[in-house]
């Protein structure tokens, strides 16, 4: 058997790092000759005009078909000026579709600079490839992927178009939003368990009309239980009586001083999630779901 040639890249940072403009340039390599590939198998390319890139936070590696480029396997760092000049040299070299791993996000800005040059990207699971064999070094990494796509190997995963990634973004940072309010919400009960003031358990939501009525008494210095209970709303289940005995507490400062905030930060949230929504409906307005294309604002 063919003994393989091994080649690396050195992990050694340089001394003076020049930071954007330079595009891609070649991977270093311990030795001058190209990879060995006598070890894989000779199959009919699907994909002779694929390319692999391995997609890191701060460079990626990229590597073309060997007859394309005198440094088929070239890295640049991830700025915005670099990766365009990563997919002008990609143009350069004949390339039509670049495969690449879904990695956090990072793989987002490299797929719409493709997409803008006009080469059609490959977004591939992880998943997928931790059962095909091959190098796991960062510069051998994307030569696999760049043969494994070559042979046809590698599915794309599904990607939305431009307008519903806008709405499925804005949708993911609201459950965050929610999520966050929610947190608030129980830091509220916190404060007020700690004060032995019982009338979250009394009321089903603090947040709502008689909850936050009462809240804010609070907040503003109200401490007299039967003056707390007049606020509660009159389609509340428990009587006037059952609230003012759940509002009986020591009321300490420090936790009256957590719940004004909390109540504060829980307002805020509420008001960046109905931002939100507006905007959602917007871009939900501004195009029709039934066919995926844009329509009219009366639509």
């Amino acid at each position: 058997m063919a003994e393989r040639e091994e080649i690396t890249v050195s992990k050694k940072p340089e001394q003076q790092r020049v930071r954007g403009g330079r595009g891609p340039v070649p991977a270093k390599r311990k030795r001058d000759k190209q990879a060995d590939r006598s070890g894989q198998p000779d199959r009919p390319e699907f994909e002779p005009n694929a390319a692999g890139i391995d997609i890191g936070a701060r460079e990626i590696f990229v590597a073309v078909p060997p007859d394309r480029d005198p440094d088929p396997v070239r890295k640049c760092e991830t700025f915005t000026g670099d990766l365009h000049q990563m997919a002008e040299w990609l143009v350069r070299c004949g390339i039509t579709t670049a495969a690449m791993e879904s990695t956090g996000v990072y793989w987002i800005p490299v797929y719409d600079v493709l997409e803008q040059h006009g080469v059609t990207p490959c977004l591939v699971n992880p998943r997928n490839m931790k059962n095909l064999p091959g190098k796991r070094t960062d510069f051998h990494e994307c030569q696999w992927i760049q043969h494994l796509h070559s042979l046809g190997l590698l599915h794309a995963a599904f990607r939305p178009d431009g307008e519903v990634c806008g709405v499925r973004s804005l949708m993911r940072h609201r459950n965050d939003l929610v999520q966050m309010a929610s947190e608030h919400i129980q830091h509220m009960q916190k404060a007020l368990t700690q004060m032995n003031v019982q009338f979250q358990h009394v009321i089903s939501d603090i947040t709502g009309l008689t909850g936050l009525a009462i809240l804010d008494a609070i907040v503003a210095g109200e401490r007299d239980p039967a003056v707390l209970a007049k606020l509660r709303d009159p389609r509340i289940k428990a009587n006037e009586e059952t609230i003012r005995k759940s509002l009986e507490g020591n009321w300490r400062a420090e936790h009256i001083l957590a719940l004004k905030q909390r109540l504060s930060l829980y307002r805020s949230h509420r008001d960046l999630i109905d931002e939100c929504d507006r905007e959602i409906e917007k871009l939900v307005a501004a195009f029709d779901p039934q066919s995926g294309s844009r329509g009219t604002a009366n639509a």
